[in-house]
This record gives structure tokens, C-alpha cells and sequence, in this order.
């Protein structure tokens, strides 16, 4: 029976109404929309091209072309900067780090394979979880740089798999290796929380930290288009304090651990756009930082928009969490489509009393859904650790217009702390078809539904 969950049920239809009147008095959230992406613009190069097999790469896949490629991004930067490019064929390096004003042009027919070898990954400033730390370098990383770009229409390989990298996330069934990230992880979530420097939280060898894909780093004017990217460590592209970063065209196709699609964190005006997720985690994750480190620097991931993407496999279409204690506010996701049995939930919040944080203002319309595995709509604050910290954990003003879901396990889950509510849920002219079970409304103040039905049923709050 499509009924609402009563249990610790706030749902005020007198306060829905007041919000609904605030809301009209400020105006349409989406109108927004034309000024950020007017902010939001590709990088531009000079003409000049830096082809990798002038500077020693070689075809084939075999040979390491580390040398080549930072040799040819040096000749680029010391000329002003512009495109390096890779020719058609297999070409085999370690870490690739761009500099201003250079765009990395892989086109098809051209595949750049990561050589699994650590020692081809300096140690460098990344973020691992949400946390600062020194480790390996992502495969693609860029730091303080502006006006950088990958293009094309190739394939980045990262090569991971059973055999490397993804045994070292300490999950069973994937191949063995000598040891994995959990005393690493918990080591720097340690050192985080006691406000050690981030140059001494230092991993690398020994510490079994998967590295990123793509990770831009305190960049700005970032743009990554056409380009393929399969077989990751962990995330897939995961810009850090960036701004204006934008995604458009690009498939990801990895299914290992922690292979989220694309995590911007801590970054401001990003557009991911036309770009395909079939991933072994969330598909879009928006991140600002996990507990004490998100703190520190305070850094919130807004104003980012994703439009005109497909979601295929993945733990949640577009996600907003768990390392959000830096908070998240303006994100607007519309015309995507999702469809997948192992595609968990369309739109997901994951947080909990460790991470606090606030995230809000968060608005999808126009969504299109074949099935999800579970609620299409997920809010929870029992995350993790659920409430078992001192941070309350804040979500409030987020809005679903226009979302058709055939097939789910029930059409939203918002699980709130009694101290800690849910706050403005709006959900107006969706339809949830083949939903198994009743949707869960636990401590929620402000549902509104508006020409919602479930199962064929129209649904009130």
C-alpha cells in the first residue's frame, strides 16, 4: 500500500504552504541558472602543437613515455602554452601533470594506458576521502594551474583491476595484494582530526592509498570534453577547490571500488554536461570535505550544474555527500536519464553526525527514469555513523519537479535525527510507477507534494 510512514512523521502542511509563499516571493531557484553558466566558460590555448613523439614516445603500449610526455608539456609551458597532443596507437606513461594554458589532446583512435608501477607517481598534495594528505599522484593532476584541458575523442586507461590498485581497498573479491588502506585511512583520518600539518600526513608506500584519475587541484578555467576514461583506481574525475571546471561529452566505464564518476569538492561554478556514467559507485558525488578537514578549510562545493547526462550503473545518479562537513548549496540537475537495475537511487544525501555540515538548495527537474534498485529519492542522516558525533547534520530546501521513475523500491527515504529534522522537501508533478514498498518519511518538517502520485495513486503529505 502506497501510504506514508507515520513514524516520528513532521510533516506541517501549514509550513510547506509559508515556504511555498517564500519561495514565490523570491522567485524561481532556476533563474540562477543563465548567470552561472555565463561564468562558466572553456579554457582557450594558443595554436601551437606539441606532438609526444617528438619529444621520444613510443607506440605500442610497452615502453613508458613518462619522460616524453613531461617533456612535452615543459616545451608547451616555456612557449606560452598549447596543445600536446597524442597520435593514434597505445601510448604506456606514469603521471601526467599539466600546466597552465596546456591542453592535452587525446583524440580516436589514441589510447593513453597508466603504467601500474608506483614509483612513476611522486608523492604529491591531494585529497584522499575528503582529507589532505601527501600520496601518490593522481594519473592526470594539475596544481595552482589555469587554463588546462584533456580533449579528444580517446580512451585514458587507467589499467586498474583485480590485479592492481582496487585489492588495495580491503574489499573481498578482488584479487589479493600484500596489504590495504585501512590502517592508512584510519591513520589519516587520526592525524586530520588532531590538526596535524597536511605535510607530515604523508602515504605513499606502504600506505596502499589508491590514487585519483583526473585530479585538477586549486585550478581555474578546467574543462575536460570527449574523452573516455575506463579502469580507475578510485574517482574517476575529482576536481579540488577548483573553479570553473567543466566535464562535457565524457564517458566514464569503471566498476572497481570507490569509482565514483566525477566528485567535485570544494569547488565553484562546475557544469558537467552530455557526459555518461556507468560506474562502481555514485555517478556524481559533490563533496566539501569530511569531518575536521572540511572544517578547516571551510571551502563549500556551489553552484554546480549537471544537465543532459545518462547514469547507467552506480550507488546514486546525482549524490551530494558523505564528505560534505565544508556544506554544498546550489546544485541543479536537469533532462538526465537513469535507467539500471544497479543503479541504487536517482537523487541521494548521505551524511550523519560526524560530518555535519549543510547542504541545500538543491533542485532536479526534468528526469527521465527507467528503474533504480532503490528509493528514487534518499535522504540519510544515518550514514556511516549515523548520530554518533557532535555536528548536526543539516538538509533543507532541495526540490524534484517533473521526475518520472518506472521502477523503485519506494519513491523516497528521508531519515532526519528527531534534534535534527529534514527540512523542505518538495516534490511536484513526479510519478514513481512499480515502487515495492511505502515510502519512509522519518523526522521531516516541510514535505510537500504537489500532483505526486505512486503506483498510479495520487499522494498527499
Amino acid at each position: 500500500m502506497n501510504t506514508l510512514s507515520r513514524r516520528n512523521l513532521l510533516c506541517a502542511v501549514g509550513g510547506a504552504a509559508l515556504l511555498r509563499g517564500r519561495l514565490d516571493a523570491a522567485g524561481d531557484p532556476w533563474s540562477r541558472l543563465p548567470e552561472i553558466l555565463k561564468r562558466i566558460q572553456p579554457p582557450k590555448f594558443p595554436n601551437r602543437k606539441f606532438e609526444i613523439t617528438r619529444y621520444g614516445a613510443k607506440e605500442g603500449g610497452t615502453i613508458d613515455n613518462t619522460e616524453a610526455f613531461r617533456k612535452a608539456i615543459d616545451a608547451a609551458a616555456a612557449a606560452g602554452g598549447g596543445h600536446v597532443t597524442v597520435p593514434e596507437g597505445v601510448f604506456l606513461t606514469g603521471a601526467i601533470h599539466l600546466k597552465s594554458n596546456i591542453n592535452l589532446v587525446v583524440p580516436k583512435g589514441a589510447t593513453v594506458k597508466f603504467n601500474p608501477d608506483t614509483r612513476l607517481y611522486p608523492i604529491v598534495l591531494t585529497r584522499f576521502e575528503g582529507l589532505e594528505c601527501m600520496n601518490w599522484s593522481p594519473f592526470i593532476y594539475a596544481l595552482d594551474q589555469t587554463n588546462i584541458a584533456i580533449t579528444g575523442g580517446g580512451t585514458l586507461d587507467g589499467q586498474a583491476g583485480c590485479e592492481h590498485w582496487w585489492p588495495w581497498s580491503g574489499k573481498a573479491g578482488c584479487g589479493t595484494s600484500p596489504g590495504n588502506q585501512r590502517k592508512a585511512r584510519t591513520a589519516l583520518g587520526e592525524m586530520a582530526e588532531k590538526g596535524v600539518p597536511v605535510e607530515q600526513r604523508v602515504f605513499g608506500e606502504g600506505g596502499y592509498l589508491r590514487p585519483m584519475f583526473v585530479q585538477p587541484y586549486r585550478c581555474t578555467n578546467v574543462m575536460i570534453e570527449g574523452i573516455t576514461i575506463t579502469n580507475s583506481p578510485m574517482y574517476e574525475m575529482h576536481p579540488v577547490l577548483c573553479r570553473n571546471f567543466i566535464a562535457r561529452g565524457v564517458t566514464v566505464s569503471s566498476h572497481g571500488p570507490n569509482n565514483d564518476g566525477c566528485d567535485p569538492e570544494s569547488s565553484v561554478d562546475v557544469l558537467l554536461d552530455g557526459c555518461t556514467f556507468d560506474t562502481g559507485d555514485d555517478c556524481i558525488a559533490i563533496k566539501s570535505g569530511r569531518n575536521a578537514d572540511g572544517r578547516r578549510l571551510n571551502r563549500p562545493s556551489e553552484n554546480i550544474i549537471v544537465q543532459n547526462c545518462d547514469m547507467k550503473d552506480g550507488h546514486g545518479g546525482v549524490t551530494m555527500g558523505s564528505e560534505c562537513s565544508g556544506n554544498i548549496r546550489y546544485v541543479f540537475a536537469q533532462d538526465c536519464r537513469m535507467d539500471s537495475p544497479n543503479l541504487d537511487r536517482v537523487l541521494r544525501f548521505k551524511d550523519n553526525a560526524m560530518r555535519g555540515g549543510i547542504i541545500e538548495h538543491v533542485y532536479m527537474r526534468n528526469v527521465k527514469v527507467g528503474q533504480v534498485a532503490r528509493a528514487a529519492l534518499d535522504v540519510d542522516f544515518y550514514y556511516e555513523e549515523g548520530n554518533k558525533g557532535g555536528f548536526t547534520p543539516i538538509v533543507r530546501d532541495v526540490e524534484m519537479v517533473n521526475v518520472a521513475v518506472a521502477k523503485c523500491q519506494n519513491a523516497w527515504s528521508l531519515r532526519g535525527f528527531q534534534n535534527a529534522p529534514i527540512r523542505d522537501i518538495r516534490l511536484r508533478n513526479c510519478t514513481f510507477v512499480n515502487a515495492e514498498r511505502p515510502s519512509v518519511t522519518e523526522n521531516v518538517e516541510g514535505l510537500s507534494l504537489e500532483n505526486v502520485t505512486v503506483n498510479g495513486k495520487p499522494v498527499t503529505a
